[in-house]
């Protein structure tokens, strides 16, 4: 973390303050300016009741433009605060990944232990494939554009949206760099890691959840688009904070609402192309990394998987974050 985000968190709550203050400020004065109006004004004699109702809302109204005002200000505040710590926390990632470091998932400040690579027990049942023949190499040199970025194999594409562990882990920063220069593989890393990031802001770690083996003939089924009951037994995840948590975020914050459904989107259509050269296998590997994890949980959560969180009643538009 930046040393000086507490002073820029400390700053807009300032700001949010003063909106706070000025609306209340501008709220008294309106009042005040009613009550002389009331006092010296004109007698509005023979007045009946739809003229007390139009003097009512002439009071009522411009309060509620305020404070609507003052709402909507606040809002912007903290969304920005909240932009600017994403796009700060990005650009650090980034930086790391140029100089070699990993982009690995935040953890809690207070957590001294080491990061747990859960899906290693699967990183050797990912299919090997082969590379791309001179032939096909020969003919993507006749391109007069840059060429396309290789074709990742199984193994690299598990690396890459597993992200590195640590500054050591090579082999997984040589793939999330392979997978960064295909333009949609890098959206969907971008939009993984945004959703990592913001789930473990709420202590929600990928590292940290149980997710246990499923059927990859079940994978296959939802890559190939079934959803909900059909599918239910790949809701596998029994943390009930985590669901939660999850949940309230879909529920209550827009921009995770939104980051959450473009990552659903691009991991499905990862999943879909996949379905139709590899093996099942793959999928269910995909699935165990710490993008598939994310994807587990939030499609679990808004009832992909035909077991919606209680927290995600009413978010519009979940079970479309699969469509094609």
């Amino acid at each position: 973390m930046d040393s000086l985000d507490p002073l820029r968190r400390l700053a807009v709550e300032q700001a949010r303050n003063r909106v706070l203050a000025i609306g209340a400020g501008v709220s008294l004065a309106w009042l005040a300016l009613v009550g002389l109006f009331a006092l010296f004004g004109p007698e509005a004699e023979g007045q009946g009741a739809a003229g007390w109702l139009v003097w009512l809302v002439g009071v009522i109204l411009p309060l509620a433009l305020v404070w609507l005002a003052v709402w909507s200000a606040r809002s912007l505040l903290l969304l920005r605060q909240e932009a600017e710590e994403l796009r700060a926390m990005l650009a650090r990632m980034q930086d790391q990944g140029m100089a070699g470091e990993p982009m690995a998932e935040p953890r809690a400040a207070a957590s001294s232990s080491a990061p747990v690579a859960a899906p290693a027990a699967r990183r050797g049942m990912v299919p090997p494939a082969p590379r791309p023949s001179v032939a096909d190499a020969r003919q993507a040199s006749l391109e007069l554009d840059s060429p396309p970025a290789a074709q990742l194999t199984p193994a690299e594409l598990f690396h890459a949206l597993n992200f590195p562990d640590g500054p050591e882990d090579r082999e997984a920063i040589r793939c999330l760099r392979l997978a960064l220069a295909d333009p949609g593989m890098a959206r969907l890393i971008r939009a993984a890691q945004d959703v990592v990031t913001l789930l473990a802001g709420q202590g929600v770690y990928m590292d940290e959840l149980a997710v246990p083996e499923a059927d990859p003939v079940l994978w296959r089924r939802f890559a190939e688009g079934a959803r909900g009951e059909a599918v239910a037994d790949l809701a596998v995840i029994r943390d009930e904070a985590a669901l939660a948590s999850a949940g309230a975020m879909l529920h209550g914050d827009e921009v995770f609402r939104d980051v959450a459904h473009h990552f659903l989107r691009h991991f499905d259509r990862l999943m879909s192309r996949k379905v139709q050269d590899s093996d099942p296998q793959l999928l269910a590997a995909l699935a165990e990394t710490r993008s598939g994890r994310a994807f587990t949980l939030l499609a679990q959560v808004t009832g992909m998987l035909g077991r919606a969180g209680t927290q995600a009643e009413g978010v519009e538009g979940a079970e479309g974050a699969g469509a094609r």
